[in-house]
């Protein structure tokens, strides 16, 4: 049941978000664009109150509950950041705004770039763990609450691994833009 609600909560937060940029830049209404925008948070806590529900009745801690947890805390560092990536495009797309700017390729800008988002999964990672160890207090039955713990070792060895394989690997092997072959014709003179 909790699996349905997620995916549900999912494809919500992407029909709030289409249908908003569809009010706000095609079919000209900015406030209702902007209402139904404001409503995507309102999906997080309809998936909030559906993992609070189900512990409250007496159920074990499932891996559903351990992604609930997840969703909701990479949906509050990167969610805002989704819905301006999807604004920009819409808007250049459909009011004449700016073309979206690419996240910078090569050197120090990219490592700069995977930091910031490291540090954004690192919200995220601290946000999910605070629901999950919530869940722990609120159940407080170790047994009822097993998989929630191995929740928090998961996502903390994703961390680390992604820690390792970008933001970490950039800061040491920087990724140079590829130098352009010489011209075949030689110099001009």
């Amino acid at each position: 049941m909790l699996i349905a609600v997620i995916v549900a909560c999912e494809v919500a937060f992407w029909l709030l978000i289409a249908a908003g940029l569809l009010a706000r830049y095609p079919l000209r209404l900015p406030r209702v664009g902007a209402v139904l925008l404001l409503a995507v948070p309102a999906v997080d806590l309809v998936l909030l109150a559906a993992t609070t529900i189900d512990l409250r009745r007496g159920g074990t801690a499932t891996a559903a509950h351990g992604l609930a947890a997840a969703y909701l805390g990479f949906s509050v560092a990167f969610g805002h950041r989704m819905v301006r990536w999807a604004d920009v495009r819409f808007a250049h797309r459909f009011a004449g705004g700016p073309p979206p700017t690419r996240a910078p390729q090569y050197g120090p800008e990219r490592t700069r770039h995977e930091w910031r988002e490291w540090g954004r999964g690192l919200l995220g990672w601290a946000v999910a763990c605070a629901l999950l160890l919530a869940g722990i207090a609120f159940v407080g039955d170790a047994e009822r609450t097993q998989q929630l713990w191995g929740w928090i070792g998961k996502l903390s060895l994703a961390m680390v691994i992604w820690l390792l394989f970008w933001p970490l690997a950039y800061t040491v092997f920087p990724k140079r833009e590829p130098r352009r072959p010489a011209s075949a014709a030689g110099p001009e003179g």
